[in-house]
């Protein structure tokens, strides 16, 4: 049987540790592409040079060549300007948007077939970008944000409650920004709902410090998180790849649902083989369909400054 192909576009912090990840798990073979010379053939070489040690089989291979990419099964769009401290999400707009374009058009090309999970920022206008260039069908485009913003949810609460993190289970809706909408009423840990372990004011502080989560990081590091993000577009990956129907927070294509009308945003949704295989409809209370109305509001006005960048 044939060994699945996982391209990962760019060779930065997030797509050389997306690509180490991915070997770990051994979800298949792994072309890392970079346009700056010799990044992504280091870092590959490296990556298959711990193979020994770690004990993953799969091939890893870096390149500036997208011929080598052909027939891909799974794209992971990485590339793009990271934030810097000060800078929000939405300032990386314009530069990120000409460059998942021009590799959306590469994908197009090469990997006709295949299912894009996008990762850059600002997300989800980087999926309605990627959408837009593929004319790939909407199933088999996805953003990974909700995956990492649910997760550094879950941490928190793991941190606060002094609970393992594999107790804890939530949701997270909306744009990947600061009007992210976690909802602690879809959130248990073991079963129990959050609202019997903790208060509502402790509840809103790890609400308030999920949705200021990047910047934290970026504030400490001085430059983008890495390892979560990775993390989270593998789960996706490994979803899609073994076909688990796995039910992940991420940017899905809405239209119908949650009355969104035509966009990606974040939603619980099934992935599979066929990548996005059902959205998950939550049914919201007023405040919480408030707060989701809102985030959308925002990703539709990203996603408006996305059609008039041509």
């Amino acid at each position: 049987m044939a060994r699945s192909k996982i391209t990962i576009v760019g060779a930065g912090n997030v797509g050389a540790t997306t690509a180490h990840i991915a070997a770990t798990r051994q979800l298949g073979d792994i072309v890392l592409i970079d346009i700056v010379e010799g990044l992504a053939e280091g870092k590959a070489l490296d990556i298959a040079e711990a193979a020994p040690i770690q004990l993953y089989d799969c091939n890893v291979v870096g390149t500036v060549d997208w011929a080598r990419t052909a027939d891909s099964d799974i794209v992971i769009i990485t590339s793009g300007l990271p934030r810097r401290p000060g800078m929000s999400r939405d300032d990386l707009l314009a530069k990120n948007v000409g460059i998942v374009r021009d590799v959306s058009e590469k994908v197009v090309k090469f990997s006709p077939d295949s299912i894009v999970i996008v990762v850059c920022n600002p997300l989800d206008a980087m999926v309605y970008a990627a959408a837009g260039t593929t004319g790939f069908a909407k199933n088999k485009i996805m953003g990974m944000a909700g995956a990492l913003d649910s997760a550094r949810f879950c941490s928190f609460i793991a941190a606060e409650l002094a609970v393992s993190v594999e107790e804890i289970k939530c949701v997270l809706m909306g744009g990947h920004g600061d009007d992210m909408v976690p909802l602690p009423r879809f959130t248990s840990v073991s079963g129990i709902p959050l609202a019997q372990l903790l208060s509502e004011n402790k509840t809103a502080e790890l609400i308030e410090r999920t949705r200021k989560g990047g910047i934290e990081v970026v504030n400490l590091l001085g430059y983008s998180a890495y390892y979560a993000p990775a993390a989270g577009a593998v789960r996706m990956t490994e979803a899609v790849l073994k076909d688990k129907k796995t039910v992940v927070s991420c940017c899905a294509y809405c239209d119908g649902e949650y009355d969104v009308g035509g966009y990606f945003v974040g939603v619980p949704a099934v992935l599979g083989k066929n990548g996005v295989e059902k959205v998950i409809e939550l049914d919201l209370d007023d405040s919480e369909q408030a707060l989701l109305e809102k985030s959308i509001s925002h990703v539709k006005q990203l996603s408006a400054k996305v059609d008039k960048l041509q």
